[in-house]
């Protein structure tokens, strides 16, 4: 027969014919090898008047601590030695049970919420993944999730997160001006991903990412609303995203006090996000993810402020907007696992302009894979003669695909300037093309473009660094003029990464 009363949560009450023990402030859940309670010990007697009361701090597991309470309850209380032995053992073994079912019960609400799919729910979702022009459909429902413009940055990033289910995720970083929306890109388009495959960050310690569980974040989305405020952890993440797994070692004390060494690994892999607007700051992140620049047009303004007008006077179809996220989290839930070949690899061969060559290779043939992965409903499943092992194969379609999604960053790539100052060059030339001009003064450009002085200096120094601008000594009495050494150099690496990545078709489709 349970005795245990445990209706209040901080008082919890056993009681025998001869004694009744409250639990003050109920247990701990944290410390299982010890059981530290405060009791309130009472004999019961038949005029029900209280003739004297016990409390003590004990622990349960403590033998020589139990029996001292033993001896002063039989002082004091005048209750028999076995009586309260016996008593006290019921009760150890009673509040035992308990906590188990407590730590159980705290364990089943701390996992994270995993969806069940219904049949019609996974039969929707496998439809969708077998359809045709399936990257096109998949974009127009990001956007009728809420996602403004951005039309190749949001299914590249769709298809980046989707790499987390991959042994080779991809990750990247958005890069923009202060208030262009960065955050709301990632925001946005991690909707669409389900809560139960990601982690968002807003501050972390320099040493939280080592506390998580061994597989805690296997296949994880990490979601990074600042880079600038998570500086402390980027070492751990560059670790996490090139090798797959941290670990950290420490010095721990048992309860003896004797001191030894333990392990802390987290393993990988994982996709990582994050936004910022420092490109130059973020290197060695940069160099391991894919390079996101926000589209800071002015007809992207008159979208986004367009949307926010009809969110405003509520002529938005916000029922449409739900139904296009539960869609797509369903068809990253029936995403399984499934190891990608591709037989035309060898044929890849990125254009020479691209900077640091060998990890940027590396991220195309990934985000081929990822492309593949991601039609894996429409693939044939094979099987390794030698090992059993289930794959897909990539298809020349695929590759087609990711050529134009991939041109823009491999031209990022390419470049041997910040996209900010990119950008700046192209609204230059523009300018100066529009009004028939060669050449063009710091206080035309600063009135015309409305930039401010210190960001026009900085963007300078970096064009004249690079060679992409030259001074021109203007008549005596006025100031520098600059002239741009070559209009037609950007369009020209454009032209010369795309005939590269044209060659490698035709490369394949001798061969196919």
């Amino acid at each position: 027969m349970n005795n245990l009363d445990t209706q209040n949560p901080n008082n919890y009450i056993y009681k025998t014919k001869a004694i009744e023990l409250d639990i003050l402030g109920g247990l701990q859940l944290s410390k299982l090898e010890s059981l530290r309670v405060t009791l309130s010990i009472e004999k019961l007697t038949k005029t029900k008047a209280v003739l004297n009361i016990l409390r003590q701090s004990i622990d349960l597991y403590n033998d020589n601590q139990v029996e001292k309470l033993v001896r002063k309850c039989a002082e004091r209380l005048e209750i028999g030695t076995s009586v309260i032995r016996k008593t006290l053992q019921e009760l150890t073994k009673e509040l035992e049970n308990y906590r188990f079912l407590l730590t159980s019960k705290q364990a089943e609400l701390q996992k994270p919420f995993s969806k069940t799919l219904t049949a019609k729910e996974e039969k929707e979702a496998i439809q969708f993944l077998q359809s045709n022009n399936l990257l096109e459909k998949t974009n127009e429902l990001i956007g009728k999730s809420g996602v403004i413009g951005e039309v190749d940055n949001r299914i590249l990033m769709y298809l980046i997160f989707t790499s987390r289910k991959t042994k080779n995720p991809l990750h990247c970083i958005s890069l923009g001006s202060s208030g262009v929306g960065k955050t709301y890109l990632q925001s946005k388009v991690s909707e669409l991903i389900p809560e139960e495959d990601k982690v968002e960050i807003t501050v972390l310690s320099a040493n939280a990412f080592y506390y998580f569980n061994r597989t805690e974040l296997q296949h994880k989305l990490i979601l990074i609303e600042d880079l600038d405020g998570a500086e402390s952890v980027l070492y751990p993440l560059r670790e996490l995203q090139s090798k797959k797994r941290i670990t950290k070692t420490v010095v721990h004390k048992d309860r003896k006090g004797n001191t030894k060494t333990i392990h802390l690994t987290v393993e990988g892999p994982v996709s990582v996000a994050g936004c910022t607007t420092q490109e130059s700051v973020y290197e060695d992140n940069s160099n391991r993810s894919f390079l996101l620049y926000i589209d800071e047009s002015a007809e992207q303004d008159i979208r986004i402020m367009q949307y926010q007008r009809f969110l405003s006077a509520g002529k938005l179809n916000e029922q449409e907007q739900i139904e296009a996220k539960e869609i797509l989290q369903n068809v990253q839930r029936i995403l399984k696992p499934i190891k990608v070949i591709n037989p035309y690899a060898e044929y890849l061969e990125l254009p020479q302009s691209v900077f640091k060559p060998r990890r940027t290779n590396s991220h195309y043939l990934q985000f081929i894979e990822a492309i593949t992965f991601y039609k894996q409903y429409q693939r044939e499943r094979k099987y390794d003669e030698q090992t059993g092992e289930e794959y897909i194969e990539t298809e020349i379609e695929d590759i087609q695909e990711a050529n134009e999604l991939i041109t823009v960053v491999l031209l990022r790539k390419s470049d041997t300037i910040t996209g900010a100052c990119r950008n700046h060059l192209e609204s230059l030339k523009n300018y100066l093309k529009v009004n028939n001009q060669t050449t063009f003064t710091n206080a035309e450009i600063r009135r015309r473009l409305r930039v401010k002085q210190t960001t026009l200096q900085r963007y300078n120094k970096q064009l004249l660094e690079e060679g992409y601008i030259k001074k021109i000594k203007g008549k005596k009495g006025q100031t520098y003029h600059f002239e741009i050494i070559n209009i037609n150099e950007y369009q020209e690496l454009k032209t010369q990464i795309n005939k590269a990545l044209q060659n490698c078709l035709a490369s394949i489709n001798l061969t196919a």
